[in-house]
């Protein structure tokens, strides 16, 4: 049984609403890899994207405009339920591969059925990436690929330093000094902290890749040469 875990970007499936042509070419490319070998399993966990931006948004300007203060935790469960959205609309175009409801719990006991499962964010504290983790573990997968908007990890934000440079591979200590330890709902890193620091304790591999480049993601799952970062 070969079972790969995919963080499922939000801001691939829906980067202002939900992209059609992207979920398309995704579902066939991981359908068709499916396809070849059925002792193949993936567990795709959806991220937030647009509507979790948007109603987190929406709920920090009506504290403003209150005069009181913006919750964390508040924002935290906004975010989780628009993971859910994008979970549910992954299962859907997935058909008979995803037998499963969608997972919102990934301590849950689990009955893997199908060859696809579909998870989304737990609670707050974290991103929907430590859900990955999780699920990694309980499922023995030895590698999360991280799809995102980025197609590779920087030494510094490329938008504003200039003199940032890609990185091919990097070490969770070195990566772990970047991205910090503390979550902050809709925080803008390559991999959450409090994932990344349950990754490194498990020894974890995790690939950051760019999720709009299928061929690239199939050459990640096949083993082939990939373009990313390999944080190990």
């Amino acid at each position: 049984m070969t079972t790969k875990v995919l963080s499922v970007g939000g801001s691939m499936i829906a980067p202002d609403k939900p992209d059609v042509d992207f979920l398309a070419a995704f579902v066939k490319m991981a359908s068709d890899w499916l396809a070849q070998d059925s002792s193949r399993r993936l567990i795709l966990v959806a991220g937030g994207g647009a509507p979790a931006r948007v109603y987190q948004n929406a709920y920090k300007d009506v504290c403003a405009s209150l005069a009181a203060k913006a919750e964390n935790s508040a924002a935290d469960w906004i975010g989780v339920m628009a993971t859910r959205i994008n979970a549910q609309l992954l299962k859907a175009s997935f058909g008979s591969l995803c037998q499963n409801d969608v997972v919102t719990n990934p301590t849950a006991d689990i009955d893997f059925k199908g060859q696809v499962l579909v998870a989304s964010g737990w609670k707050p504290g974290f991103s929907s990436d430590n859900d990955a983790v999780l699920l990694a573990e309980k499922f023995g997968a030895d590698t999360v690929v991280n799809l995102s908007n980025i197609e590779k990890v920087y030494t510094d934000d490329p938008r504003k330093n200039p003199d940032a440079k890609p990185l091919d591979n990097i070490s969770w200590a070195d990566f772990r000094k970047m991205v910090g330890d503390e979550w902050v709902p809709g925080k803008n890193v390559p991999f959450d902290p409090i994932a990344s620091k349950k990754a490194a304790e498990l020894g974890l591999t995790v690939i950051c890749s760019a999720g709009k480049n299928n061929a690239n993601t199939k050459n990640i799952l096949d083993g082939a040469p990939y373009v990313g970062t390999t944080i190990f």
